[in-house]
């Protein structure tokens, strides 16, 4: 599939130019269309040949997120471009809850099949429908969806065949309506989106290498931002298996600060900041109804209550559960408050920011740094989420030396020195427990204190800094994770150990590109170098990658997940550091 979106939906496109999942008004909505999940229940939205015999093939308009689906057929050929506006109008982003499609004709006269069939309440409601003179529209789904066409509107309602001897026109709204000419319209949205997304990526900073894979992470990361209140989710889709009857399907269109960190980490590193600036407000309303403490993950409008359902549709591929909201809501995961602290750290300290209300530190970071004192030595699920098991887990001890780390730096900006001494101890005692957790005898660093287990996450040591670049520690500690967790082709298992549901079958992802980062870290450039070009083999035809992959090369998991858009990117800067470096040299 293929993705679009505006920052305030996204849609899902296959290669039969079929809205496989879309959920309106919001990312956690439910569907409009979701055959994704259920052929039967889920709506369909398709444009294809009427004829057998044809072929299809995606791409994306070049450094933009509007997508082509070009067909051909005995009788002609003609691609179907889908377009999410998004566009400055009267000095705002305009990102109305609007699908443009551009049926384009390139060759004869073709027959096509347009199928129009949306469903409510993920496929529970199956509309009403009316027509106008030049719209169908379709009732009983929240709000009015409205779609205005040129096309003739009996044959869309019957899926009949129809001649394609012209350009042609459709465009789906929720809540407002068109109220413009249809031609002109999708016309101007095409091409004022396309501009809109090509200055994006030209004010980016790119290296040398890998810029094609950095443009498409870049713009899929961009989408998962719900521009309204600054939210970011880890992926857009929910139910999509980490591997066949796996029953690990997770609805993940919620915020993870976890999530969030990396994926402003990328943003930071192609020099785009205004995505910080608004999760800051988003942390910010947060923080002020937090209490004494902060859940995991957040809902995009901050809701703290994401119970979750288990709801009667078949299941991609017939695996279910297929589960809606996340209980993982309610654990303890205590590096959240080190992954704000870090992710906030750029507003404070980088001089090409004049961010008006730095001051605003005092009720934030003292707050956070408190509960990293708090939390020091307490267990928790660790950031896989563990649901029947807590552990005082290496990686969070990581993000409490980080934060801490952090908190001195926002601190030294405003001569805080309360604040500075309070982080120095926390710092201090954070590394004193990431130390008693370390195995002498194997040279390396476990998943948690007192665990014989191996986890990918702590190649974060190394990547972070705590680990010097240069230390035959470092160097060991990537050596013991590879002997246990490296896969065929720069694959990377996050762990192999019995978890709540079993032994993993995939590997995650994001882990072969932290295996890359670290890599890169300790001199070894030339692996990799290496490991990143086999792990870009595993992404789809469009350069878009999933959360895991099994060793036979099959993507899993919830599409696209950004986690390893967020690892491609990093990974890639970090190796053009080494590679400019030595160049230079």
């Amino acid at each position: 599939m293929g993705i679009i979106g505006n920052c305030s939906y996204l849609a899902y496109i296959d290669l039969k130019a079929d809205v496989k999942w879309m959920c309106l008004p919001r990312f956690d909505s439910s569907f409009l269309f979701g055959s994704l999940l259920d052929e039967d229940k889920g709506g369909h939205f398709s444009i294809t040949p009427a004829a057998e015999g044809w072929t299809s093939r995606q791409y994306y308009v070049p450094n933009t997120n509007v997508l082509c689906t070009e067909f051909t057929a005995a009788d002609g050929s003609f691609v179907v471009k889908d377009c999410a506006p998004r566009m400055n109008v009267h000095e705002r982003q305009f990102k109305p809850l609007m699908l443009v499609r551009k049926i384009e004709l390139l060759h004869g006269e073709p027959a096509i099949r347009v199928v129009c069939d949306p469903r409510g309440d993920y496929g529970k409601i199956k509309p009403e429908v009316t027509t106008g003179s030049n719209h169908i529209r379709f009732m009983n789904l929240g709000q009015q969806v409205r779609v205005t066409t040129d096309l003739s509107l009996t044959y869309v309602l019957n899926s009949t065949p129809l001649v394609l001897d012209q350009d042609r026109y459709m465009i789906l709204t929720y809540g407002a309506p068109l109220e413009a000419p249809l031609k002109e319209t999708s016309e101007e949205f095409l091409r004022k989106t396309i501009q809109h997304w090509q200055e994006w990526i030209k004010s980016c900073y790119l290296p040398d290498i890998y810029q094609e894979e950095i443009i498409r992470s870049a713009l899929v990361l961009k989408l998962h931002q719900y521009e309204d209140t600054g939210g970011i989710i880890a992926s857009g889709t929910t139910s999509l298996p980490e591997f066949h009857d796996s029953t690990r399907n997770w609805d993940y269109r919620f915020c993870w600060f976890r999530d969030a960190h990396y994926t402003l980490r990328a943003f930071n590193q192609i020099g785009h900041f205004e995505e910080l600036e608004k999760y800051f407000d988003f942390i910010h309303n947060i923080l002020a109804n937090a209490g004494n403490a902060m859940q995991p993950m957040y809902g995009i409008g901050g809701e703290k209550d994401l119970e979750e359902l288990t709801i009667d549709l078949n299941g991609y591929l017939g695996n279910k559960p297929v589960r809606v909201g996340n209980k993982a809501y309610i654990q303890l995961q205590h590096d959240v408050y080190g992954q704000i602290l870090v992710s906030l750290l750029p507003l404070y300290t980088d001089k090409r920011l004049t961010y008006m209300r730095k001051y605003n530190y005092r009720s934030i970071v003292p707050w956070l740094l408190n509960n990293i004192e708090r939390t020091l030595t307490m267990p928790d699920s660790g950031l896989w989420e563990f649901r029947n098991q807590v552990q005082v887990h290496t990686y969070t001890l990581l993000f409490h030396w980080a934060g801490a780390k952090a908190a001195y730096k926002i601190g030294a900006v405003f001569n805080d020195q309360p604040l500075m001494q309070q982080a120095t101890r926390l710092a201090q005692a954070a590394n004193k427990l990431l130390e008693e957790a370390y195995d002498k005898e194997r040279k390396v660093y476990p998943q948690a204190i007192g665990t014989p287990n191996l986890d990918a996450s702590t190649l974060s040591m190394v990547t972070m800094n705590y680990l010097e670049h240069n230390s035959q520690r470092a160097r060991d500690h990537i050596a013991a994770l590879e002997k246990e967790l490296l896969a065929d082709h720069g694959l990377f298992y996050r762990y192999k150990h019995y978890d709540d549901f079993g032994f993993p079958e995939t590997t995650f992802l994001v882990c072969a590109f932290w295996y890359v980062d670290a890599l890169a870290c300790v001199g070894r450039t030339d692996d990799a170098i290496q490991n990143l070009d086999k792990i870009l083999s595993f992404s789809n035809h469009l350069g878009i990658f999933s959360e895991d992959v099994h060793v036979d090369g099959s993507q899993w998991g919830n599409f696209p997940q950004t986690y390893s858009h967020v690892g491609l990117i990093n990974a890639a800067f970090r190796i053009a550091r080494k590679v400019d470096k030595v160049d230079f040299l």
